[in-house]
């Protein structure tokens, strides 16, 4: 067992409800600029018109990160035509880590709609202050410190297509929940 050493002390903000939670109160509007698993320049702008499913995360994550997204590839079969609507992006908070060709490594084991986002340090952290996202870094005491973990806000937006925050989704959620809440959107 690997011990953990805390780098950056700040307060994590977990979604702990277990119901979807509406996001009137955050706008989710910002400028960002990232870069896609694909090598393609996108800003806040590049969505706008489309419904998003957004996840915050790192490839490296253990297992957070990867079932959120296999929830969300779920909810799009599940949507079957409708997912047209929806665009799912992964936003990392490791890009030392996340490169575009990791990211592109990465996203290809989870649907085809899925579009890795990544930046610099400067750009993950003004996306993710967009979306209210914390994180904080733990190094391993006794190996390379190389291999931290992220310990970062868990929950899937539902964003609309005016940029908007619509839903929260936590960590656990199950894909017809998700599927029902973007139905409602869509009608």
């Amino acid at each position: 067992m690997r011990v953990f050493k805390i780098f950056k002390a700040s307060l994590i903000a977990v979604v702990l409800a277990t119901s979807v939670s509406t996001m009137a109160e955050a706008a989710n509007r910002g400028p960002f600029s990232l870069v896609t698993h694909k090598g393609e320049k996108v800003t806040d702008e590049s969505f706008l018109g489309q419904y998003m499913l957004v996840v915050f995360g790192y490839t490296h994550c253990p297992d957070v990160c990867p079932t959120d997204l296999q929830v969300i590839s779920e909810a799009l079969d599940m949507l079957g035509k409708d997912a047209g609507k929806i665009q799912p992006l992964f936003i990392t908070l490791d890009p030392e880590r996340d490169t575009e060709k990791v990211m592109a490594e990465y996203v290809q084991h989870f649907h085809p709609k899925l579009i890795g986002l990544t930046g610099t340090k400067s750009q993950t952290k003004a996306a993710a202050d967009v979306y209210r996202i914390q994180k904080r870094i733990y190094y391993p005491l006794d190996g390379d410190k190389k291999d931290y973990l992220l310990d970062h806000s868990a929950a899937i937006i539902l964003i609309g297509p005016d940029g908007g925050g619509l839903s929260m989704f936590p960590h656990g959620i199950a894909p017809e929940d998700i599927v029902k809440d973007i139905r409602s959107y869509l009608k």
